[in-house]
């Protein structure tokens, strides 16, 4: 498919946008436009009055309340559970696990409209459900997909800079040249330079961040058709879903279960509150009024990191090694022995444990059922099942785990290696376009009620002593 020239892209954004181009958010008229037939640009811009005056009256009325203490600890301990941030699509709970605008996994899967003939959730209905806090209609996510297939055509010199890595550059870095190049086209960035308004900086956002969204398929399906097979990328089918599309440019759509996979891997990786490593950074870095693209790009380069979403490779790995030690003995015994010799080895067990998290990963529960449902016999499925049935008792035997439970990343490289996505070193990049679906909802969100740059106060360790009076 030729992409599409710059001006052909802004003529493009402005026809499908065109009817709720002109809204403002102080608007009241705003909460006439927005409906059953509404459009996710007109259904947020009618949420926005409301939210604006929550916020002015949250801190008008309670600004000066002590929110908790912060110990010397948790500042030498990665800012662990200091209450600083906002984040409106997620709150991740220690006991009941993540929920999307107050709903829990199981209830967004039970809700969220879902493809024809599916059973798992539609990614567009999440994101809708992440930015306005509303459930959408069918129609609505419809609506949806259609645009941002219709905006998924990627700029050709994108596609020529993704065909000019080596091959033997990591997917993940390809991934993130690529997200940080499509700046060029950054509605944002050229509005502001040419002025605009405070009042308009969530529009422009908006708009980058739907483009984004868009062109994630196709950039992560080109690298992985160069990286590991033979080039070729299918066109994006403009009446198909997201999750259809990423898996049929991948080269899979001709199963309907990875199709279904990829649906729910999408939804439930997209977003786990804000503390994590790539929502804080895109959330921090869009704070300084960078475009969506410098600012998810920015959130990729963390996902990348082996203590973050490179960990479900890790997984897979321990659990191959483990195959290959126990073979198809997988009794209690002798997969509690294995558990007991890697920890007894100076190595953690890969895939449990959770900064927050006290119980198992609802993440890691929905994949789990998937599993059950589509592939109850597969070895390595049988595998992982073991695992989760005795690790937990060794875990807390060993004492040294807070959470001796399943997280996400314990389950997901199962499933992909079940239907033939073998290349681990691209599992994180499956995972960058799930999470740009989690993070760019609230850069828009932040644009829109006005958010300031992040800018926490920092000290030196000889500073704190002085603090707490202590003598180094």
């Amino acid at each position: 498919m030729a992409a599409l020239s710059t001006t052909a892209r802004f003529a493009l954004r402005r026809n499908i946008t065109s009817q709720s181009s002109n809204l403002s958010f102080n608007a009241a008229r705003t909460y006439a436009t927005a409906g059953k037939n509404a459009s996710l640009k007109e259904t947020f811009a009618a949420s926005l009055p409301q939210k604006q005056e929550q916020i002015k009256k949250l801190r008008k009325d309670h600004g000066s309340k002590v929110l908790g203490e912060v110990t010397l600890d948790q500042v030498y301990g990665g800012a662990r559970g200091i209450k600083s941030l906002v984040w409106e699509g997620s709150v991740l709970d220690s006991e009941e696990g993540i929920r999307f605008r107050g709903r829990t996994i199981p209830e967004c899967q039970e809700q969220l409209p879902k493809a024809p003939g599916g059973s798992e959730p539609l990614p567009e209905g999440l994101f809708w459900l992440l930015l306005t806090g509303e459930v959408p209609t069918e129609q609505q996510v419809r609506d949806l997909s259609a645009e941002w297939a219709a905006r998924s055509d990627v700029p050709s010199f994108i596609t020529e800079l993704i065909d000019r890595c080596p091959s033997d550059l990591h997917p993940m870095a390809q991934f993130s040249l690529a997200v940080t190049a499509l700046e060029h086209e950054s509605a944002f960035s050229k509005a502001y330079a040419r002025g605009m308004k405070k009042t308009e900086y969530w529009e422009h956002t908006f708009e980058d961040s739907m483009d984004t969204i868009a062109n994630l398929p196709t950039i992560a399906a080109r690298i992985y058709r160069n990286v590991f097979k033979d080039g070729k990328v299918p066109a994006v089918q403009k009446d198909k879903d997201y999750g259809y599309n990423l898996a049929q440019q991948l080269g899979f759509a001709e199963n309907h279960d990875f199709v279904e996979l990829m649906r729910l891997y999408l939804t439930i990786h997209s977003d786990h509150e804000g503390g994590n490593v790539s929502a804080h950074t895109t959330h921090l870095v869009g704070s300084a009024l960078s475009s969506p693209m410098l600012s998810l790009s920015a959130g990729l380069n963390g996902l990348a990191g082996p203590l973050h979403g490179l960990a479900n490779q890790e997984v897979l790995n321990w659990l191959q090694e483990m195959k290959k030690s126990v073979g198809s003995d997988l009794s209690d015994e002798n997969i509690t022995k294995y558990l007991w010799d890697t920890l007894k080895s100076g190595r953690v067990v890969p895939g449990y444990g959770h900064a927050v998290l006290r119980k198992t990963d609802p993440r890691y529960v929905s994949q789990r059922e998937f599993a059950l449902k589509h592939l109850p016999d597969d070895p390595m499925f049988k595998l992982v099942s073991q695992v989760y049935k005795i690790a937990p008792g060794v875990l807390t035997e060993h004492g040294k785990t807070k959470n001796p439970y399943p997280n996400v990343d314990a389950h997901s490289g199962v499933l992909l290696q079940y239907y033939g996505l073998t290349e681990q070193n691209f599992y994180t990049v499956l995972f960058g376009v799930s999470r740009a679906i989690g993070v760019l909802p609230q850069l828009i969100i932040d644009r829109a009620v006005g958010m300031p740059i992040e800018r926490p106060k920092s000290f030196s360790t000889e500073a704190y002593a002085k603090l707490v009076g202590a003598t180094l």
